[in-house]
């Protein structure tokens, strides 16, 4: 799975209460940020906070752009300025824990989403952020508890439904997940949505009604190369090994790195005879660190 990156930056800045040099730094700062001049921006801010020590903002502005950098330690030392200028500033906890997302310091971005919880309950970006970490680790039963307060509070937001429909999914909960994919799909159609409530139906055997969901998927993304691949997979369940081929080929496509896709065009090739083609696949899948392929090359090509 992966993480969501919610950076919160200002679009526009008031030179009110500064001087006339800071306001323009800043905006220029902000132009900078968004034209992925990160370097840049860090420059521009950094000559804003000389000219005003206290400018919580500029810290936390500077920190993104170092988070853009890669430099999360010098992101989180500035969030922690202006957590120190402003202890209840939400947006500062927030990008310290993605920043500690991507140092995989798990832990420490849950306890960071957790301290903006504390002063913002219903924060949206704080609990979702919470609940994907959560999933991250296989906490499943915290994830759906932080996608569920979500929905309670924000009950339009789509993708809140799908993510707890996955954590339901990874715990064996599949009739629950395909009612939780079909509510985010009330609230909003999307591709992810039908792909994973496919994936669902696919889990209970309900092969059918997961190939027009993929179908689905696929027809409104048709770059959705996970899709692609599963309906492939169905497909080779319900021996259509031809339509499968078809499948596997588009994904990889799609994502020449997907060794799962290799692998599982080689089974199909191999339901139609096809040995020699199957082999190749099934060099090239572990080539590429697909887990079954070593083993499925030395019982049927050597």
């Amino acid at each position: 799975m992966k993480k969501l990156i919610y950076l919160i930056i200002i679009l526009s800045f008031s030179a009110a209460g500064f001087g006339q040099s800071s306001g323009f730094l800043f905006n220029r700062a902000v132009d900078k940020y968004y034209n992925q001049d990160f370097k840049g921006a860090v420059e521009d801010y950094t000559k804003v906070i000389d000219q005003n020590k206290n400018d919580a903002k500029a810290f936390l502005c500077r920190g993104i752009a170092k988070y853009y950098l890669r430099d999360f330690e010098g992101a989180i030392a500035d969030q922690d300025k202006a957590i120190q200028i402003n202890p209840r500033y939400t947006d500062a906890y927030l990008n310290k824990g993605d920043c500690k997302y991507n140092m995989q310091d798990y832990e420490g971005a849950i306890a960071e989403y957790t301290k903006t919880l504390e002063i913002s309950p219903k924060n949206a970006t704080a609990l979702t952020s919470r609940g994907l970490t959560k999933q991250y680790i296989k906490d499943y039963k915290g994830a759906v508890e932080d996608f569920s307060l979500t929905i309670k509070y924000h009950p339009n937001i789509a993708d809140a439904y799908i993510y707890r429909g996955i954590a339901k999914y990874y715990l064996g909960n599949y009739e629950d997940a395909i009612i939780d994919y079909s509510k985010s799909i009330r609230v909003q159609p999307l591709s992810d949505a039908y792909f994973n409530r496919g994936n669902a139906k696919n889990a209970l055997k309900d092969y059918s009604s997961a190939m027009k969901d993929y179908d689905k998927a696929i027809g409104m993304n048709a770059k959705n190369y996970k899709a692609l691949h599963n309906r492939g997979l169905t497909k080779t369940t319900l021996n259509n090994n031809k339509g499968a081929i078809e499948d596997f080929s588009k994904a990889i496509e799609l994502n020449s790195h997907y060794g799962d896709a290799y692998y599982n065009r080689a089974v199909a090739k191999l339901n139609l005879g096809q040995k020699e083609a199957a082999c190749q696949d099934f060099r090239k899948a572990e080539q590429l660190g697909q887990i079954n392929a070593k083993a499925a090359l030395k019982k049927n090509c050597e």
